[in-house]
């Protein structure tokens, strides 16, 4: 599959996804939206966890602007719909582990991509900016659901009006993302972290996902229910059996994701 705007490749059942647009800091256009939905879509058939990277010094600036499209006639409502929303939904609902690695600056709706993958890295240079307010919008990308969910709502509130960057040591002490190591670290660890994926046991990890984003949603009673469901799968697998035995064995588990 060619791509213009990113970079797709798959080694060790570990897919990277780079955005590919440096001299923009890897600004969103229609053409990398529709191209991080399809390679996201195609790398459960591929792989078993997926990276998500910028190219150069900047994970992603968010839309990448262009004075010339703000017109009486620019229907922000219709891109997020029609562009934003299922390139965010192939993120959410990918059924591998999905981990940003961000390399710099993560701003606007590329805060907020980075935000939709299950787990963030971060370079110690990063910043995490919720830059709307400075042109007079709304967190969209699905800025307004994660952050309360992640931060708590004093902070998200904050974050979204005063529109000022949150240093990635920051991040992680808010409960925005899960590490933060140093610049020159971020490839060896994100490569460590997806290797631990890609080797452990696929179909717990699907469900693992499952039972957390629906428990967003659920009542005590409903999540109980819900974790009897997916446990009572987890235990049918061989995965699960191998794992037992690797316990009892004092051995490293061969995972083979089923």
């Amino acid at each position: 599959m060619g791509f213009e705007t990113i970079r797709f490749e798959v080694a060790d059942g570990i897919a990277t996804l780079t955005l590919d647009r440096p001299a923009v800091r890897n600004g969103l256009n229609p053409a990398m939206r529709r191209e991080i939905r399809a390679a996201v879509a195609d790398a459960p058939a591929h792989a078993r966890v997926l990276v998500l990277t910028g190219a150069g010094k900047s994970f992603c600036s968010g839309q990448d602007l262009d004075p010339a499209q703000i017109t009486d006639d620019l229907d922000l409502a219709a891109t997020l719909r029609d562009e934003y929303e299922p390139m965010l939904r192939a993120i959410y609902d990918c059924p591998i582990p999905t981990i940003a690695a961000v390399n710099g600056a993560a701003a606007g709706a590329g805060a907020n991509l980075a935000l939709a993958c299950d787990v963030v890295i971060a370079a110690r240079s990063a910043v995490f900016l919720q830059a709307f307010a400075r042109i007079g919008l709304i967190p969209d990308a699905g800025g307004t659901f994660w952050l309360p969910r992640q931060v708590g709502f004093a902070r998200a509130m904050g974050a979204a009006l005063f529109a000022e960057p949150v240093g990635a040591d920051d991040a992680v002490a808010w409960g925005m993302i899960w590490q933060a190591v140093p610049d020159e670290e971020l490839a060896a660890t994100v490569a460590a972290r997806a290797g631990q994926l890609a080797r452990g046991p696929a179909v717990a990890y699907r469900l693992i996902k499952q039972a957390l984003r629906e428990s967003l949603g659920n009542g005590l009673g409903e999540q109980l229910a819900l974790e009897a469901a997916l446990q009572g799968k987890a235990g049918r697998t061989r995965d699960f059996r191998e794992g037992v035995a690797a316990f009892i064995e004092k051995r490293p588990a061969r995972y083979e994701g089923r």
